[in-house]
């Protein structure tokens, strides 16, 4: 059932749950904001946008579990058995949509032996979908339902220029570190700012070419864009250029991780990474 049809489905499903996302965005008035014992922040817009997934994909793939960042409890035992499953962060970027910045996402996506197979990532404000199914290629979907492909952007041998996306609040000395490398041997490095998944869809699009990440994720924030990036011929690995992978351990925590545009292009020799993974 992994086809064009699946892909269809949860494109509807993600574009039903902005909808949710965009009553409450579009209210007049202070949201309210509860913080989660991770001391993240939920809204109603959080949940509204969880129930509409969690019961469309349910009717959709009724045989496929579902895990959301909202959901309740499940087991490790029970969630490390599962060789295919739906990952779901219902509303990526809650800050920023708490800031009513725009930049927030509802991902969407299918992982099959730890790997991230099929990735929706809508854009409620601009109506904008990113769609990727590993094998059959990516693209971006606009506010009326046209598809054009997207691919990653390829290092041309001699080009001095490089364009970087950043975390708009999480920077270090590490961080520092690789973009000082990586300046060295492109001068016209530029730096671009990004909330939620949205940065590891520039890299699939092809509007920037590295995406490194060096501060605290979970799996749900990354596998839908991470689908995505995939089919569009990206990759994402740790910093050890190990493929990043979902589901192998007892938290959902991610590695320090780099998204990465072009994959054959020498990138370990210019980033000798001194971080933990």
């Amino acid at each position: 059932m992994l086809n064009d049809e699946l892909v269809d489905a949860a494109t509807g499903i993600a574009i039903a749950a902005g909808k949710e996302i965009l009553d409450v965005y579009q209210r007049p008035g202070e949201m309210d904001v509860t913080i989660k014992a991770d001391n993240s922040p939920l809204t109603e817009a959080d949940q509204r946008a969880h129930n509409v997934i969690v019961a469309e994909l349910a009717k959709l793939t009724p045989e496929i579990p579902i895990l959301s960042e909202e959901s309740g409890h499940i087991g490790v035992a029970e969630r490390r058995a599962w060789v295919r499953y739906w990952l779901v962060d219902p509303l990526d970027g809650t800050k920023e949509f708490i800031k009513r910045n725009g930049e927030f996402t509802v991902n969407i996506a299918l992982i099959d032996q730890g790997r991230p197979v099929m990735g929706i990532v809508h854009v409620p404000v601009s109506g904008e979908t990113y769609r990727g199914l590993v094998g059959s290629g990516a693209s971006k979907q606009d506010a009326n339902g046209i598809n054009n492909s997207i691919t990653c952007k390829k290092i041309e041998q001699e080009q001095s220029a490089l364009k970087v996306v950043s975390s708009r609040s999480h920077r270090g000395k590490e961080l520092d570190g690789i973009l000082g490398a990586l300046q060295q041997k492109f001068p016209d490095m530029e730096l671009v700012s990004m909330g939620s998944s949205l940065k590891i869809c520039l890299v699939a699009e092809g509007k920037a070419d590295l995406y490194p990440r060096l501060a605290p994720t979970c799996e749900w924030d990354t596998a839908s864009a991470h689908a995505v990036l995939a089919a569009a011929g990206g990759i994402i690995v740790n910093t050890h250029f190990q493929e990043l992978l979902y589901n192998q351990k007892d938290e959902l925590l991610n590695p320090f991780f780099i998204a990465i545009g072009d994959s054959n292009y020498p990138w370990q020799e210019l980033m000798r990474l001194e971080v933990p993974i």
